[in-house]
This record gives C-alpha cells, sequence and structure tokens, in this order.
C-alpha cells in the first residue's frame, strides 16, 4: 500500500520553452502495433501475462485491419467549424451515424481475431457477437458509444469496444486538428470520451506538460497538471502508487468528487502506453478502491474488473 506523496516535477530542457499543443491527433497506422508491442513487453514476470498476452493478440488484430478499410466519412466541413465554434466535439460519439464504415471495421475485427488463442469465455462472447444481425450489432455499437455496457454482456461488449477504438481513431486522425478545441477537461476535444488515462510526457516543446489520451479514439489533450480531471477542482488532491512498483504510474485522488485518474510519468519511461499500461496497473486500481475512490477514466480493457 502507499501513502499520500505529493507531486513531484521534473526539470524543463533549459532554453526550451514548454508551448503544448492543445491537441494531438492518433496516428492509426501505428498506434494499435505499438500498443501491442508494449503489451508483449509488459508480459515478462507479470501475474496478468495471460491477460496482457491476449489484449496484445486483440491489438495485433486491430493493427492489421487499419489499412485495408474502407475511408470513414467526416460530418461535412460546415458542421465540424460549427460544433468547433460552440466548443462541442465534431465526431461526439452520441450523434456519430453509425455507417457501412463502422459495421465493416467490426466485421473486420472479428474475422481478424479468428485465430487468436483465447479463454473459452471469451470465445464464446465472439462467437455471440457474430451470431448478431445488423441491428443487434448497432445496438451493441451504441452500448459501446455510450459507455453503457451491459452487465451480462460484457465480454461481447469488449469485441465491439475494440472495433470502435479503429473505427474512431481512424475518424479522428483525418480530422483539421487545429478546428479542435477544448470541451472540458475530462471529455476528448475530438469524439467527446472519457480519457482512459493521462500522461506527464516529455515532448519538443512540451516538457512537463501533461495529456489525457481517449479511451475511444485515442485523440491526447492539453490538461493542466495538479487539477482533478473529473470536477476541475485543484483542491484536495494527492497521489498514491503501489509500493514496491516504480513510481512512474500513480493514482491522482481527488477528495472533492471522490475520483482517481492514472497519471503516467512518461518524461520517466517514454515507453508508457495509455492503454496497456492502464490494464498492467490495474494492481493500483484495486488499492486505490479500496479506499473509496471512483475511477473517472474509462478502459474497455479493465471493464468488469
Amino acid at each position: 500500500m502507499s501513502q499520500p506523496v505529493a507531486p513531484q516535477f521534473q526539470p524543463m530542457h533549459i532554453g526550451e520553452e514548454a508551448d503544448p499543443p492543445a491537441v494531438v491527433p492518433p496516428d492509426p497506422a501505428a498506434l494499435f502495433g505499438a500498443r501491442a508491442a508494449r503489451l508483449r513487453k509488459l508480459t515478462a514476470d507479470h501475474q496478468l501475462a495471460p491477460y496482457l498476452n491476449f489484449v496484445a493478440d486483440l491489438a495485433e488484430a486491430q493493427q492489421r485491419i487499419v489499412a485495408g478499410l474502407p475511408k470513414p466519412t467526416l460530418p461535412p466541413q460546415d458542421e465540424i467549424e460549427r460544433d468547433a465554434g460552440h466548443g462541442m466535439a465534431p465526431i461526439a460519439r452520441a450523434r456519430v451515424a453509425i455507417d457501412d464504415v463502422a459495421l465493416n471495421t467490426l466485421e473486420r475485427f472479428l474475422d481478424e481475431t479468428a485465430d487468436v488463442a483465447m479463454p473459452d469465455s471469451a470465445a464464446a462472447a465472439r462467437d455471440g457477437v457474430i451470431a448478431c444481425d445488423e441491428t443487434e450489432r448497432r445496438a451493441m455499437i451504441a452500448n459501446v458509444l455510450a459507455d453503457s455496457l451491459p452487465v451480462e454482456e460484457i465480454a461481447e461488449h469488449v469485441f465491439v469496444a475494440a472495433a470502435m477504438q479503429v473505427h474512431f481513431a481512424r475518424l479522428a486522425a483525418l480530422l483539421p486538428v487545429e478546428k479542435l478545441k477544448p470541451v472540458g477537461d475530462g471529455a476528448c476535444p475530438a469524439c467527446g470520451g472519457p480519457p482512459a488515462t493521462s500522461s506527464v510526457v516529455n515532448w519538443s516543446r512540451s516538457q512537463a506538460s501533461r495529456f489525457c489520451c481517449c479511451a475511444t479514439c485515442s485523440t491526447k489533450w492539453h490538461v493542466v497538471r495538479v487539477k482533478c480531471v473529473a470536477c476541475s477542482t485543484t483542491k484536495g488532491l494527492h497521489y498514491l502508487h503501489v509500493e514496491g512498483a516504480a513510481d512512474t504510474i500513480k493514482a491522482e485522488c481527488c477528495d472533492e468528487c471522490k475520483t482517481y485518474l492514472k497519471i503516467f510519468h512518461a518524461m520517466k519511461d517514454p515507453e508508457l502506453d495509455p492503454i496497456a499500461d492502464d490494464v498492467a496497473s490495474a494492481g493500483l486500481d484495486l488499492m486505490v478502491r479500496d479506499k473509496g475512490y471512483g475511477r473517472s477514466g474509462f478502459n474497455v480493457f479493465l471493464a468488469g474488473f
């Protein structure tokens, strides 16, 4: 267990002023392959190694389908500009149509996972999605985009969500980044989704800056440090980490709203991945949850955990 600790800041590079971008779009062509590689690396001597390998297999399947999919269709340009002017996410999950490209992405992902080794329960869940007709699949996609996963069908929805991560990353990558505006600390400026985690990075001109990563489309957006992403307060924050584990992953806990969001110190370890390392640090979630805090972020690969 861990005691609350004060935040520690790394020094910025001398002579280089931080000027972080408001939004960093995803790169679907490399995103899922890099995530899979990170998951494979994390399996070494890890008690969750079988599950991490399974998620890595899913990430590799995500990567394999990216190149062969039809180009997704963005909303009209005037709608994107209108939404930006009103502080709204242009591909808001509640408003984007579940079109043929989204359905095709799900179909391709199900096909690509045919040879993935998985527990019988996961195989049965995949078979369940395959057996669904178009209407049922649309309903499942709608559930995923509303972050509303039926308890009795969480495993089925994990496959659907993984496909939608591909679809929305491809949509977000097409958006004119200069048009994207903040829509709230806890909401993705591209799709309006919640963050999975946040990271303090060491990118050029963004040293020691914090970015949240969208759980759905992997867009990153700048959020100031020592501020609750869920309720925006700067009061009552403290940081917990698992004793004996690397202090590069902590939970930022808020006593105002009783939630937490993991914060990765990528300045110390640039290989940290917002999704992969979140799954691998599930022990931290258990510890913080036992202290009475609820998770403000979302990661479908931890759904039901």
